[in-house]
């Protein structure tokens, strides 16, 4: 009886390491192996254009929405770049914020007037419930974001 006890808390308790250790799957297989680093693209994001990358980092913050997007955290601890997936296609749990994601994608970029800029950061700042400032906007603006395509979370 003793021996069965003991093989069943050991059954349980590599259950529950191998539960932390691996992750939960969204989207398609990631298919690469190599890292780039979220510091690299944010330094120089036009050589990353329309490249497939894989990259990881600490999610910073995901659409309490509709779970479309996820921010994730530079390696470099200095910035951030943000995952966005097809509303339903993908949806990443608001309760993944804090933890490590692993994201395949492509880099691409947003080129917005003044105007379009001011919709879409109020847009963002509804979804997060936080407040927003137009006047922070002050003119054209470009930004680099993932086209999440498969992801890994922690």
């Amino acid at each position: 009886m003793q021996l069965k006890l003991i093989v069943l808390v050991l059954f349980f308790g590599i259950g529950v390491i191998l539960a932390q250790t691996e992750g939960t799957n969204y989207g398609a297989e990631i298919t690469l192996k190599e890292k780039t680093k979220i510091s690299d693209i944010l330094a120089d994001p036009e050589s990353y254009l329309d490249q497939t990358v894989l990259v990881e980092g600490e999610i910073l913050e995901v659409c309490p929405m509709m779970g479309c997007w996820m921010e994730l955290k530079s390696d470099d601890g200095e910035g951030m770049i943000k995952v966005k997936v097809k509303d339903g296609e993908i949806v990443f749990p608001v309760e993944a914020k804090g933890s490590t994601a692993l994201v395949e994608g492509k880099v691409y970029k947003i080129e917005m007037t003044q105007e379009k800029a001011i919709e879409h950061f109020e847009h963002v700042a509804d979804e997060k419930g936080v407040e927003f400032d137009p006047a922070t906007i002050t003119g054209p603006m470009t930004i680099y974001q993932i086209k999440g395509l498969g992801a890994e979370i922690q």
